[in-house]
């Protein structure tokens, strides 16, 4: 009777058969997780973080590897904060740091610029509360704490297991917010 409820245990049925990963915080992901994801993807990269700034400064060589990618035909695509919302000033004041979230914004809009990434980018204020990154069949997804910074946000790791599942469900999430998002 064990040896079937240890089974269970160590080979997920359910649904949270895509959950790879829980951590407290963004920070508390493997440093190389990010860049380990960009590697591996080859159709879709969706980075639908508010800025998303933390890339370029945690994922060595981003710029160019993205720029390959898309050269390659990946889909690669930023759902930026609008910076000029009232969403993105009011989160501004919340987060009370000399370095902005519209700094951030641009900094980000910068790196693609400079690199040539020749990613779509669009810019949405409905997903400052929630971050959806998508690597062909992972995501990572950080749901935004209170006052903290994204980096000590709640972060899930998931892998496409199933159709209608958790990952569906947040792509599906992305590409509603990408419809209505302006260019």
């Amino acid at each position: 009777m064990l040896w079937p409820e240890a089974v269970r245990r160590s080979v997920k049925l359910g649904a949270d058969r895509e959950m790879i990963a829980v951590y407290p915080r963004r920070l508390d992901l493997p440093r190389s997780l990010f860049g380990d994801l960009i590697d591996a993807a080859s159709r879709r990269l969706w980075f639908g973080g508010y800025t998303s700034y933390f890339v370029w400064l945690d994922v060595e060589g981003a710029g160019r590897v993205l720029a390959a990618k898309a050269a390659a035909g990946s889909d690669v695509r930023f759902l930026l904060g609008d910076p000029d919302s009232v969403v993105t000033r009011h989160r501004e004041e919340i987060e009370a740091t000399p370095l902005t979230v519209s700094t951030r914004i641009a900094m980000t809009r910068a790196e693609l610029s400079k690199h040539e990434v020749g990613a779509e980018v669009r810019l949405s204020d409905r997903h400052i509360a929630m971050s959806v990154w998508v690597f062909d069949d992972d995501m990572l997804v950080s749901t935004h704490i209170g006052d903290g910074l994204g980096q000590d946000s709640v972060t899930m790791h998931l892998r496409r297991r199933q159709s209608g599942g958790a990952f569906d469900r947040y792509a599906d999430h992305f590409q509603q917010l990408w419809a209505v998002a302006r260019v």
